[in-house]
């Protein structure tokens, strides 16, 4: 991938696998203060613009972007993977897996405390996991290994021992990060996590504490004086939420917002404003993904796929190879155990056309679904609905919010659409992208089902040895590949405006999923 030459904007590598009154847009679209004639008004709030509401606030199911992001603000996990692999400690003091591989021993700081005051405890840990290994709340799959759940148990207040029913890498990794604790206190009486919304909304960990959320329109959270790490050092912190592309950038070019995401084709735009551009790397995979419940012929599928220019969609979608690098299997392209050696599907209209013969379909038409108001994915549609028209393929877009697209997709055979627009973000440890591939999968979108896929998962979590892991996780590409129930199309780097009154983004660190590892260490200058 290119590094684009930046000047007030830095290519920031990826770290780790949503107010009081209405936010009135017509203000904006008449003008305002331009952002540098703020910048030495301190106001103690941070406002950051987000897409949609988070479709759930449950740290035990969540799985969104603005969810992850509004749960990594309130909530801790024990630790964090960063994207070398390095395990950085939060809640954790110390994780020990033992010598055989069937346990580990996570001791927790000293003094750590609840956001109402209470002491958070190993019985918090152990209740967290407890519930997110019931695979009726909706996110438990990287708990398992096999059919059997992994189990904790605490041995006094400060220690928690995990236990595996059998040796697993990916377990080893996957046990102690990214699973975020909840109070037992609070929530023990709660008798179904598969809810989007718990009662309270939050009591948490993290640096801020939820105060106010108001649907469609905002949440506000502020400092928690109980935080283990350091006091945030702007008091106050909003997440508006602004559905359209266009206001989001008025929004940031009057100072009515002081951060939000922004496309290639809008840096010029708002450097010349004044804002301070930040593209950073994700390890993301943007990708049309086919219902293979619909449509059940893989020489269908292929057809399908050999009809498109990769190429061609992503300079539309992302402007430049400044800003993607194309991705041709399930895991993205940086990913250390990432394959070319697949199926790349390189438009081959003669080859899709005799498909399509051998398969006996002429005619051929069906459904795609995207997020209407996601400007990458509106540009990714119409030339997919261009590119198969002229394969004879009729494709009849569907664009709705972004929630819709999942939750209808997830009813496979029964959904109104046959394909969908995604991207997705699942970390360094293939097993993870189980989730999405396995057989009845928490998260398997493309209701995609092979044996042999789910024994090549099987046997890549259970492999100690890291060449033969990557062996099989090549197999294991290069089989979901030939049976084209994704085409992956590029792994995109995320963009960051944020108003120049704003310090300290390197420092809080730009990150997959969450934005910013931690918003309590920006500044206002």
């Amino acid at each position: 991938m290119k590094t684009p030459k930046l000047t007030k904007r830095r290519v920031i590598a990826p770290i780790a696998l949503a107010l009081a009154a209405t936010f009135t847009l017509a203000a904006c679209a008449q003008g305002g203060s331009d952002p540098e004639s703020t910048s030495a008004e301190k106001t103690g709030e941070f406002t950051y613009a987000i897409a949609s509401d988070p479709s759930s606030l449950n740290p035990i199911n969540v799985s969104d972007r603005w969810g992850l992001t509004a749960t990594n603000i309130v909530y801790s996990p024990l630790a964090r993977v960063e994207g070398d692999g390095t395990v950085v400690n939060e809640l954790a003091e110390s994780i020990e897996p033992a010598d055989d591989g069937l346990s580990v021993t996570v001791t927790l700081k000293e003094g750590l405390k609840w956001s109402d005051g209470e002491p958070l405890t190993a019985d918090d840990v152990v209740f967290t996991y407890t519930n997110k290994a019931v695979r009726e709340n909706g996110n438990a799959d990287l708990l398992y290994v096999g059919d059997q759940p992994i189990t904790a148990e605490a041995t006094d207040d400060r220690t928690v021992v995990f236990h595996l029913p059998s040796v697993s890498a990916a377990a080893l990794s996957n046990i102690a990060t990214e699973t975020y604790i909840i109070p037992e206190h609070v929530y023990g009486d709660v008798t179904d996590f598969s809810v989007t919304e718990l009662d309270p909304l939050a009591v948490g960990s993290g640096p801020y504490k939820l105060t106010d959320y108001q649907r469609g329109q905002y949440l506000t959270f502020e400092a928690n004086e109980n935080y283990y790490g350091p006091k945030p050092k702007i008091e106050k912190l909003t997440l508006r939420i602004v559905s359209d592309a266009n206001t989001t950038k008025t929004a940031l070019q009057t100072g009515e917002v002081d951060a939000s995401f922004a496309t290639p084709d809008q840096i010029t735009e708002l450097e010349g404003a004044g804002l301070n551009v930040y593209p950073y790397a994700e390890g993301r995979v943007a990708y049309l993904g086919l219902n293979a419940a619909k449509l059940t012929d893989p020489k269908v599928r292929q057809a399908i796929f050999f009809a498109l220019n990769r190429d061609d969609i992503n300079t539309a979608a992302f402007l430049s190879e400044d800003y993607y690098q194309n991705a041709y299997t399930i895991l993205p392209p940086s990913n250390a155990f990432a394959t070319e050696d697949v199926e790349k599907y390189e438009q081959d209209a003669d080859k899709s056309a005799a498909l399509l013969e051998e398969a006996g379909v002429s005619d051929l038409s069906f459904t795609l679904a995207y997020a209407g108001a996601d400007p990458a994915q509106t540009t990714e549609a119409t030339l997919i609905q261009e590119q198969l028209g002229k394969a004879g393929i009729t494709v009849e877009l569907k664009g709705v919010e972004p929630a819709a697209v999942y939750d209808e997709i997830e009813k496979g055979a029964d959904s109104q659409y046959d394909a969908f627009l995604g991207g997705y973000i699942m970390g360094q440890d293939p097993d993870a992208y189980s989730a999405l591939y396995r057989t009845g999968a928490s998260a398997n979108y493309f209701s995609y089902s092979n044996p042999a896929t789910d024994a090549l998962f099987d046997q890549g979590a259970a492999e100690l040895d890291a060449d033969a892991r990557k062996d099989i996780y090549a197999d294991l590409q290069a089989q979901i590949a030939d049976d084209a129930v994704i085409f992956p199309l590029a792994d995109n780097l995320k963009i960051l405006a944020v108003n120049p009154r704003i310090g300290g983004v390197e420092d809080a660190k730009l990150v997959p999923i969450y934005t910013l590892e931690n918003f309590g260490l920006l500044t206002e200058k």
